[in-house]
């Protein structure tokens, strides 16, 4: 039987989703857990990866059980998880769904805080100074109609195509946050820090729009700005088919 997780994480203490050598992942805490709760090695698949700080507000996984998932797993499970890591909901899915390949769609946000605030400094970064969100806003829309983010992948990175379709980019203010939402059918790793941190510069207007476009024609990622901060990202949504859950 395949069981979808939907889920939530703090991604301060974390090396990202990804389980890895050097450091503690989101998934190794959770094969762990599941491990010893359902009596038998669980191995959860990610709908993608998260970068080393990085939060999610929706999350999904998947994986594999001969057990059958009672009514109060999830309250179990919430008792056994670190405080950092919430299930939200458990399905049970057609057998050829998958957490990743079975994606439409996910969307991230990047939060800005322009007031300094202790209780959102783990999740936003300050940034104390005027920005031009018009031109930003402007030059997030160039994304829409772009194919090849190789501007915006990481270097050396081991993905086979740079190539992605972004669906909606856009910036708004509320109070004293300053957001970034963009929805793709894929992300390459780094992809929306180094969007963003090239973006801020043509909110700094220290790039023009026309020199944002120049980077993303260049298909170099040396020609893009440095990666906002970790911290100020969240996976905020990934859509399914709904035929997938039985």
């Amino acid at each position: 039987m395949i069981y979808f997780i939907e889920l939530a994480f703090d991604g301060t203490n974390y090396s990202g989703w990804q389980k890895q050598k050097n450091g503690i992942s989101v998934q190794q805490i959770i094969n762990e857990k599941l491990s010893l709760k359902l009596g038998e090695l669980i191995e959860v698949t990610g709908a993608g990866r998260t970068d080393a700080g990085v939060h999610a507000e929706h999350f999904v996984a998947h994986f594999e059980t001969n057990t059958e998932i009672k009514t109060d797993f999830i309250q179990d499970m919430n008792k056994f998880l670190p405080n950092d890591i919430t299930f939200n909901s458990v399905n049970k899915v057609n057998d050829d769904a998958h957490a990743r390949f079975s994606a439409i769609t996910r969307t991230y946000q990047y939060r800005i805080s322009i007031k300094k605030n202790p209780f959102l400094w783990n999740f936003t970064h300050y940034y104390y100074g005027k920005l031009n969100i018009e031109n930003m806003n402007k030059a997030a829309s160039i994304l829409i109609n772009v194919s090849d983010f190789t501007s915006f992948s990481k270097l050396h990175g081991n993905t086979k195509t740079n190539i992605c379709k972004v669906l909606k980019a856009e910036w708004q203010q509320k109070d004293d946050l300053i957001i970034f939402t963009i929805t793709a059918n894929r992300f390459l790793r780094n992809m929306v820090r180094a969007i963003v941190g090239t973006l801020l510069e043509v909110g700094k207007e220290k790039i023009s729009i026309k020199d944002f476009e120049k980077i993303i024609e260049a298909k170099d990622r040396c020609m893009a700005s440095i990666s906002a901060p970790a911290k100020g990202l969240f996976l905020t949504g990934i859509e399914y088919d709904k035929i997938i859950y039985k």
